[in-house]
């Protein structure tokens, strides 16, 4: 996560009014969109404790279906649905950022001193045994070391993911973990020398302790805890799909022209170089003074990059639509939350020739979702939506998602293909959709440097050369002039209509093109 820096939304389209009516005007293209979210979705909203800051940090569904969720200011509680009623299972915890139930009832959190697990011995329904599984990674007590996860590889490991420092403050004295000089004595981090020079001597987000900016595997059986993987700034959201790849985000920033999506692999490198101190073959010296073209030579490029602003500029958790009639074609995907702007996104990836790439769509965009979608959980076909702003933009409470009403007329899936793209839709397609002149949008690269974010560059229009309708208009293959391995491909589908005459409902999908495949 980051501070709030919001770019302003796509300006409302202006009502129609009579001159001689002002009643009879059109709804904006905003209200109407709002409607047709209502129509295919129920957005409401369940109760939080009495008391408890309603942030939410963490969300999961024990076995017995009650569902569990971690709160701001330290506290574990259980809600049943049946009687729709809170019961406190832990307190006293230090900024819980995710939670697992396991089987027996017990339930792992990470919070931000440690990974525990919370036991009830004596069967009253409130934990009475924390035990630390695993605390040995560093703090320097700066605001910006959040802990996040955990989450269950299919090999039963667990997976935390760790923040990197921000220079927007200073550290502590008192320490825990090895601590990095990396040319800038440790009395400078301190608030008496804290500020100008020797912050940005710091570089804009720093790792001085273990093990900022990893990825840890973390075995439950011994409590053992290794770095799996390096590179990332603000590592919220971590998930694996059916087929075992593990996913994970980060948000934009510095090194972060926008907010990627990774598959992430053991000791790979994903960007953000603070964090290679702590990779045992590094011996560069100060990463962030290393030479980008190196950098960018060992990185492992984004599977997916999230537009920033337009589509997001924060992005969570991600998790797996599940495979009921109630979500229809959209079952096995994955969603990702976004912390600023009220929309779930769908991810599109897919892997060509050995490397990952794939695209983003909306899934719900409407101001009634509110802004902080940090975690989720599925009460049967319900989606459970935990709200966060930690002092800074989102929101707070708890939500629910539900179909309501038909699939909408959605961009299903999208694919690269020699000559261009392939897309699937939820209905079809009018005969006018093979107008070339139809399949329009923007390609664009967000560049790889240490400055926070990055202008969309080389910014080009493009139109299809060719379009060709199939499977009963379902599947449209959309052939451009040329495709540029490294850009992003925005396409902009308001243009098309179903045969019932709708526009999509979530028309803008972005495709992060890598690899273009030889057949």
């Amino acid at each position: 996560m980051k501070p709030l820096f919001l770019s302003p939304l796509a300006a409302l389209a202006l009502a129609l009014t009579s001159p001689l009516d002002a009643s009879a005007a059109e709804p904006t293209k905003a209200a109407v969109n709002e409607t047709r979210v209502e129509q295919h979705y129920a957005i409401g909203k369940l109760p939080t404790p009495s008391g408890v800051d309603p942030q939410i940090g963490g969300l999961a569904v024990a076995r017995d279906g009650r569902l569990a969720a971690a709160f701001h200011h330290g506290e574990v509680a259980f809600f049943d649905p049946k009687t729709t009623s809170w019961k406190i299972f832990a307190e006293g915890l230090h900024e819980p950022l995710g939670l697992l139930v396991e089987d027996d009832g017990s339930v792992l959190v990470m919070q931000r001193p440690e990974l525990t697990s919370l036991r009830d011995t004596n069967g009253d329904g409130v934990a009475d045994s924390y035990e630390t599984v695993w605390d040995g990674f560093g703090m320097t007590g700066n605001y910006h070391e959040f802990a996040f996860g955990p989450v269950r590889g299919p090999n039963g490991k667990l997976y935390v993911s760790l923040n990197l420092a921000s220079n927007g403050a200073s550290v502590r004295e008192e320490i825990r973990g090895a601590w990095v000089d990396l040319g800038l004595p440790r009395e400078q981090f301190y608030a008496g020398e804290w500020g100008g020079k020797v912050a940005n001597a710091a570089g804009r987000m720093y790792s001085r302790v273990p093990y900022r900016g990893c990825v840890i595997e973390v075995d439950p059986q011994t409590g053992a805890g290794t770095p799996f993987a390096f590179g990332f700034r603000s590592p919220d959201g971590m998930g694996f799909d059916a087929a075992g790849n593990f996913f994970v985000n980060d948000n934009q920033g510095d090194w972060r022209g926008t907010s990627p999506v990774h598959v992430v692999k053991r000791n790979g490198f994903y960007g953000h170089p603070a964090s290679l101190v702590w990779r045992q073959d590094w011996d560069g010296g100060d990463p962030l003074k290393f030479p980008v073209e190196k950098l960018e030579a060992l990185r492992s490029q984004p599977a997916i990059q999230i537009p920033f602003a337009s589509y997001a500029n924060s992005p969570t958790q991600m998790l797996t639509i599940p495979k009921t009639p109630a979500w229809g074609p959209f079952g096995g995907q994955m969603i990702v939350g976004e912390m600023n702007v009220p929309r779930i996104f769908r991810l599109l990836p897919e892997e060509i020739d050995g490397t990952w790439q794939g695209a983003c769509v909306l899934l719900i965009d409407t101001k009634k979702l509110q802004g902080g979608l940090h975690r989720f959980a599925w009460l049967g076909d319900t989606l459970v939506v935990g709200r966060t702003h930690l002092s800074w933009a989102g929101g707070e409470g708890l939500g629910t998602v539900k179909p309501a009403g038909p699939t909408p007329f959605d961009p299903l899936t999208m694919h690269v293909t020699p000559r261009g793209f392939r897309f699937d839709f939820t209905a079809p397609l009018a005969a006018n959709a093979a107008e070339p002149s139809r399949w329009i949008g923007q390609r664009y690269y967000y560049k790889y440097h240490a400055s926070y974010g990055s202008p969309e560059m080389e910014k080009t229009e493009f139109a299809a050369a060719k379009v060709t309708l199939s499977n009963g208009n379902r599947t449209v293959d959309v052939e451009l002039p040329d495709l540029k391995p490294g850009f992003i491909y925005d396409f902009d589908l308001g243009h098309v209509e179903s045969t019932a005459g709708e526009p999509p409902l979530n028309p803008r999908i972005a495709y992060t093109l890598n690899r273009v495949p030889t057949k």
